[in-house]
């Protein structure tokens, strides 16, 4: 069968040569079906397919989350150890408050500091992939009797005889069958998360080239690796399927094609002599939020097996130093503490707002609305209706325009002050959205006769982050809609700008600045 370079895809529900459907039919549920059927296919069929888990389809948001526990799971674990050591030093000392000495708490806070400590310089947090279960437990009860054997020494060094000899003994005994208890659930969590697939990284090659299939083969036998697909400019050269995976069409496919948000890496399994061809791939790749890397070809076993290993390791977050991972988890941390708090307290604005909008005219008073989110995930926001019921444009493509009539006298007012977002506090909560982010724009969003994404290269870089109901762009200037090229350009720069300088405070001090910058601005069309 000849193809030419337009996306042709193998049907999810056939595996014979002449099946192709557009890729716009090739979601998520027809990846799975596609899946399950090659995965039930009888052993020794060429077309059979593994690792592939088709009862754990995660996208990159959810598996960034899985990848964040780590530091969920230390959190807890201070919690627990600070529990025990308050309530074994008022053990110790039953007497008041006021008149507990510094020196009667102090070899439980020191034993806590250190029993931490070692937790976390043992790298007990990571839980690498064939990380011997006893020495993790080992590592854990070895601080535990280290904090002990602090404690009871700085208590003899600051209250000499007369300490607390029985409560240090109580206080280590604890701490030890705590963090027990809690690694046995983090360990078994973790290990579930991996059986299921769900810390197996997703992978799509470029290139279907004898170093892809070689690729291919050691991950099924490793069965560490998801190999979702392969994309490749020369179609008309290329197999229908790679030891089973199957060919999704061309370069140009993968640049828009639905299956990039469930993709963790692309790689590229071409020959790294053919520099311009290298060159080209990468300068066109570059416009995905994904993380592109080069396979370079090698007849020496060990060498390929051990960059599988680099591609298929996924040890959660490490806690160490300043990294992504770290940013992550204090801006989730953030968005959930902060969110929750505001959703509280918002209650009964939420609800009169509601009551304004479904009196002002007939219709619902929120409007749900498809936009992308983290690493092109589409995602659905919610806001409230501020256009006549049936005239609102579901998709998104037509922006609203300065006196537009679609707009209600309450809607008017809802978007001159930006409370018609409030509602995507839920989907802060919820972990689509942050507080802080680009804004999320909805998939093929127009400027002019042209979508947004083409007017620039790096537009889905600002998909490197999760959306915000504010962000960097909003307070200096760019809101609403993009009436020219050189508008999404600024926009798409100020996302960046702000994705690469994000931190905890820059944060704060967005949402501090964004009502007064808002209500502000009157000319701004929302």
């Amino acid at each position: 069968m000849s193809r030419t370079a337009t996306a042709k895809l193998v049907d999810p529900s056939a595996f014979d040569a002449g099946a192709a459907v557009d890729e716009t039919a090739l979601d998520s549920r027809g990846l799975q079906k596609m899946a399950a059927e090659a995965v039930a296919l009888p052993k020794g069929d060429a077309r059979r397919r593994g690792p592939f888990r088709p009862e754990v389809w995660l996208n990159a948001r959810e598996k960034a989350t899985a990848r964040l526990s780590a530091f969920y799971f230390r959190l807890i674990d201070i919690l627990a150890v600070a529990l025990v050591t308050v309530v074994c030093a008022r053990l110790s000392e039953p007497g008041p408050l006021a008149g507990v000495q510094v020196a009667e708490v102090a070899p439980f806070v020191l034993g806590a500091i250190l029993t931490l400590a070692v937790a976390k310089s043992a790298g007990l947090y990571r839980f690498a992939r064939g990380a011997r279960l006893e020495r993790h437990f080992a590592i854990l009860a070895g601080a535990a009797l280290g904090g002990g054997a602090v404690t009871a020494l700085s208590g003899l060094l600051l209250t000499g005889a007369g300490s607390p000899w029985h409560g240090y003994l109580v206080w280590t005994g604890v701490v030890m069958a705590c963090l027990y208890g809690l690694h046995l659930g983090w360990t078994g969590l973790v290990d579930r998360w991996r059986k299921s697939g769900a810390l197996t990284p997703n992978v799509v090659v470029v290139g279907a080239t004898k170093n892809a299939e070689t690729l291919i083969q050691e991950a099924l036998d490793r069965r560490d690796l998801n190999i979702l697909g392969v994309f490749d400019d020369r179609l008309a050269r290329s197999p229908e399927t790679l030891k089973g995976v199957p060919l999704l069409g061309d370069v140009d496919a993968l640049l828009g094609h639905k299956i990039t948000p469930y993709v963790d890496r692309i790689v590229m399994a071409v020959d790294p002599t053919a520099r311009s061809r290298v060159k080209a791939l990468t300068e066109r790749l570059a416009s995905l939020p994904n993380e592109v890397t080069l396979l370079v070809e090698t007849s020496e076993p060990g060498e390929r097996s051990a960059a599988l290993k680099r591609l298929a390791e996924a040890p959660l977050a490490p806690i160490d130093g300043v990294d992504p991972d770290r940013r992550a988890f204090h801006k989730r941390l953030q968005d959930l503490v902060i969110g929750a708090l505001a959703l509280v307290a918002l209650t009964p604005l939420l609800l009169v707002i509601g009551l304004a909008v479904r009196l002002d005219s007939p219709g619902p008073m929120l409007f749900r609305q498809k936009r992308h989110g983290f690493n092109q995930e589409e995602i659905v926001v919610w806001k409230f209706r501020t256009m006549h019921h049936g005239r609102g444009d579901d998709a998104g493509v037509l922006q609203a325009r300065p006196g537009d009539d679609r707009v209600t006298r309450v809607g008017r007012f809802l978007r001159s002050t930006s409370l018609d977002e409030l509602p995507q506090l839920l989907n802060v909560v919820r972990g689509e959205m942050s507080l802080v982010g680009p804004r999320p724009h909805t998939p093929g969003m127009k400027t002019g006769e042209v979508e947004c994404a083409r007017l620039v290269a790096e537009y889905a870089h600002r998909h490197r982050m999760k959306p915000g109901m504010t962000g960097w762009a909003a307070i200096k200037g760019s809101r609403g809609p993009l009436m020219d090229a050189a508008m999404v350009r600024r926009r798409v720069q100020l996302d960046i700008d702000y994705i690469e300088r994000q931190s905890f405070w820059l944060d704060l001090w967005i949402m501090l600045v964004t009502v007064p910058v808002l209500l502000g601005d009157r000319s701004a069309v929302r």
